[in-house]
């Protein structure tokens, strides 16, 4: 891909780049997963009387058992950060209180998030023009890809490349150019000028 580039000003202004057909393809297979595995979470939760009466939903008061699954939705609270809660169901009853509140709001976040990547990118490659809401979402929902991949494959920032043949050098790979793609886009919201030297996405 290309690098992004901030263009235009005040309501106007969007982000733009462009992608190859098999970026696409890429961003849309991982981003798809995550949608599944974030759905099946939130129509497993347990549903009860409460919730029916308010239109309130709850969640799940127990954390993922499933790897990838707990690095995208961790725990609220964790008791070594507060020494004097020594007593082990004191944190598990406030996570699990945090947890059935805020979980479905969470999921509905991270699902949003992820359909502005998928309505905004071109399935066989192509421009990619987004307001400066959309980018967000795209960071969000990249955020999240960088987090289950990271959980899949037992990688982290500070792994460094991997021998050519490691059996995860290839996912190494995409989780690497996942990075630079967030902190590129990171790069254009915050940038305060542009110019149009040297880039030809079309207005």
């Amino acid at each position: 891909m290309r690098t992004w580039r901030r263009t235009g000003s005040g309501d106007d202004v969007r982000i733009c780049s462009n992608l190859e057909s098999y970026e696409c393809q890429l961003l849309t297979s991982m981003i798809e997963s995550i949608c599944e595995l974030l759905t099946e979470r939130a129509d497993s939760a347990p549903r009860d009387e409460l919730s029916a009466m308010t239109g309130i939903d709850t969640g799940h008061t127990r954390g993922p058992e499933d790897v990838t699954l707990g690095r995208l939705l961790p725990d609220f609270h964790r008791p070594d950060h507060e020494p004097e809660l020594t007593v082990a169901s004191i944190a598990s009853d406030l996570n699990g209180g945090l947890r059935s509140v805020n979980e479905p709001r969470i999921i509905d976040a991270k699902l949003d998030a992820a359909q502005v990547v998928l309505a905004t990118l071109p399935r066989d490659g192509g421009d990619v023009r987004l307001t400066e809401r959309e980018a967000d979402g795209w960071l969000a929902a990249l955020t999240d890809v960088r987090l289950a991949l990271g959980a899949m494959l037992g990688i982290d920032d500070d792994q460094g490349r991997l021998p050519p043949d490691h059996p995860h050098a290839a996912h190494r790979d995409i989780y690497d150019w996942l990075s630079v793609v967030q902190g590129l886009l990171v790069e254009a919201l915050m940038a305060d000028e542009w110019t149009e030297s040297d880039w030809d996405v079309p207005e």
